[in-house]
């Protein structure tokens, strides 16, 4: 082997956001002079850097490079021991490179913002906030979350009162600020508020600086300043009311009622009154009762004309309807369904979802054409060997067509999906299939041809 190298040492603390050094010697054991690249490798890579970058050494030489550490204060930096490997790269023999390692161990911290929304609120029952904590530092952190100062007049209630926000992450509780006593009226109050978010000491360190949110609520009064006086012109209203029905309207609609009543129109109520009303009861028996003309026998004598054995035949029974699909009858619902696999550069594929049988007719009126794996390529749908669509699949998933007036296909006819597949589709999570599947969905009815008269 043409060279050797070696760390100085074996492990390296750093916090994120400092500095920390690692020297690297190497020896070039060859007979030529070399030229020696340096290459961070691991997850240290992308905040390492190594000077000088490179090193020219003669035949049983050595020399020394430094490796500067610099993790940033960013919740992506993960602490804990971390490998760190250094390629030696020989320019003229990269077969020969050598990779010294070492462990990184990087220090966890802790930084967290918060913030209050929003800042005041306006309630007659009670103010509603939210306490947002977003963590920044590379370590899960549980904050307590505390009032502090404020009012006797009002109460506030976390919920929850502690947070667990993992690195990177932000999470909410409720902040819910209860007033002792309820404003019925009168000018709103306000009540002046403080929210404490302190992460909670880790065992080991000392106590975090807590932040301190300022925020308030305005109790506003149940019953608003406008109430007293719509009740009181409400009242008005009604009196006004109250007292033109009985001076004004009640005696006119007597009065007209009395009017009305005149020797005139009682003749005219007694004449029109229907013939025969109130005699029946006097004769002591309904009329067309067992004593009326033509009841003999119990009454029995309807269809009795001529001979007094004949009787009244029903007539002819009307036949039972045709049922759906019958001729005369109505149309009789019908779907079909058909699927078309092509392969890229085979041809187009074609399959009929529908036949009309003999004496049928289809009345078409929807088409749903369905693409799920997303393919590229061109689809065809035809009624009696004449296209009516002729569409490019990758731009639609699902397509539906609904016809107000149905497309009408006579017996024997047919409808026919062709597909031609020029690049299979790649559905989300899923394997790649093979093959372009497309399908199309028929809906419509069926309706029978009336037979000719004989």
């Amino acid at each position: 082997m043409s060279v050797s190298a070696s760390l100085d040492e074996s492990s390296v603390t750093v916090e994120p956001g400092g500095e920390a050094e690692l020297s690297v010697r190497v020896l070039n054991a060859g007979t030529t002079v070399e030229e020696f690249r340096f290459e961070v490798a691991g997850p240290c890579a992308g905040w390492t850097t190594v000077e000088p970058a490179s090193l020219s050494l003669y035949p049983g030489a050595s020399g020394s490079a430094t490796l500067r550490l610099r993790p940033p204060r960013d919740s992506g930096v993960v602490p804990g021991e971390t490998p760190l490997g250094l390629r030696v790269v020989p320019t003229g023999d990269p077969g020969a490179t050598v990779v010294p390692e070492s462990v990184v161990t990087v220090l966890p911290f802790t930084e967290i913002t918060s913030e209050l929304v929003p800042r005041t609120s306006h309630s007659a029952w009670r103010g509603r906030h939210k306490v947002a904590v977003d963590s920044r530092g590379n370590t899960p952190v549980t904050v307590l979350l505390t009032p502090q100062g404020g009012t006797e007049r009002a109460r506030l209630v976390f919920e929850p009162a502690e947070l667990t926000v993992p690195p990177g992450q932000a999470k909410f509780a409720k902040l819910k600020v209860r007033p002792a006593g309820r404003l019925w009226r009168g000018a709103p109050v306000t009540h002046p508020f403080q929210a404490v978010v302190a992460p909670k000491p880790v065992e080991g360190q000392g106590p975090y600086e807590p932040e301190v949110l300022d925020g308030s609520y305005e109790q506003q009064a149940i019953l608003p300043g406008w109430l007293p006086r719509a009740l009181i012109v409400a009242a008005l209203l009604v009196g006004v009311l109250v007292g033109l029905w009985f001076a004004v309207l009640r005696p006119t609609v007597r009065s007209a009622a009395r009017e009305a009543i005149t020797p005139d129109a009682v003749e005219r109520a007694v004449n029109n009154r229907p013939k025969g009303a109130g005699t029946a009861g006097s004769q002591g028996q309904p009329s067309g009762g067992p004593n009326a003309p033509g009841a003999a026998d119990g009454g029995a004598t309807t269809g009795t004309s001529g001979s007094s054995g004949s009787r009244a035949t029903p007539g002819p029974s009307a036949g039972s309807a045709p049922k759906p699909g019958e001729p005369g009858g109505p149309a009789a619902p019908k779907s079909a369904r058909v699927e078309v696999r092509d392969s890229v550069g085979g041809g187009a594929q074609s399959a009929s979802a529908i036949t009309v049988p003999e004496g049928k007719t289809f009345e078409l009126t929807d088409i749903v054409l369905q693409n799920p794996q997303g393919d590229a390529g061109t689809l065809v749908v035809s009624i009696q060997d004449e296209q009516h669509f002729n569409l490019a699949l990758e731009n639609f998933r699902d397509s539906d067509y609904h016809f107000v007036t149905p497309i009408e296909v006579p017996a024997g006819g047919r409808v026919t999906l062709s597909v031609s597949c020029r690049e299979v589709g790649r559905p989300v999570k899923a394997p790649t299939p093979s093959q372009c599947a497309e399908s199309m969905f028929l809906g419509g009815s069926l309706r029978a041809e009336k037979a000719g008269n004989d």
